[in-house]
């Protein structure tokens, strides 16, 4: 299981930097009923993520992945080079200014649906954990196993929807401060690290792939 965590966590990781996501969830905590509509927010991108991984990981074992190592290697390269053309087009795209929701016009069931829809578009991260959910498939064969990946990799990835949430529960103060310091570091430098980390994730996942068929 230790191996199996140092192969997915930096996916989990990498998937969590969303600096929309960590804007909109403190949007949402500053507005009327806060608490409540942030829940229901990270309820929403946990539900999707949940799903998504589930999916991938029933229909990698429909097709009997870890008896076919061949083509699990084939797939390390396939989604390394997705993750380094996904890397350049981080780095080259404008960022698109998308509106922020107000504090008096979401209500928890709105923000429900808003933190569905937010994670459903969030294609970076979702093909990060695309490469993740193969290595649950490919190295996990217990249920137990891998339910408990996917619930490791559901908390990692979903980290922008929750942390704020908890920080403001324990200490409203400090997490105001610390949440508007790592709002504005993400601002600056987010983009830049999800395109060094994105890209070293795929050059290790090709490097793995070529070693495995090579090999």
């Amino acid at each position: 299981m230790l191996r199996d965590l140092t192969l997915i966590v930096p996916f989990g990781f990498a998937a969590a930097l969303s600096p929309m996501m960590l804007t909109e969830q403190t949007v949402l905590l500053a507005g009327r009923d806060g608490r409540r509509s942030a829940s229901r927010f990270a309820l929403g991108t946990a539900l999707v993520t949940t799903v998504y991984l589930g999916v991938l990981v029933l229909w990698g074992h429909a097709i009997s992945l870890p008896k076919r190592p061949t083509l699990s290697a084939w797939m390390d390269i396939v989604a390394g080079v997705v993750l380094v053309l996904l890397a350049v087009a981080i780095q080259v795209r404008h960022p698109a200014k998308s509106k922020k929701p107000t504090r008096t016009e979401m209500g928890p069931r709105a923000a429900f649906g808003f933190g569905v829809f937010s994670m459903a578009t969030n294609f970076s991260s979702l093909a990060l954990l695309l490469p993740a959910a193969k290595d649950v498939v490919a190295d996990v064969t217990n249920v137990f196993g891998r339910v408990a990946l996917i619930a490791v990799l559901v908390v990692l990835s979903t980290m922008p929807a929750w942390v704020p949430l908890a920080a403001t529960g324990v200490a409203p103060g400090t997490a105001k401060r610390g949440l508007d310091w790592l709002s504005n570091l993400i601002s600056r430098n987010g983009r830049r690290i999800a395109v060094i980390l994105v890209a070293a994730l795929g050059v290790v996942l090709i490097a793995r792939g070529c070693w495995h068929v090579l090999g």
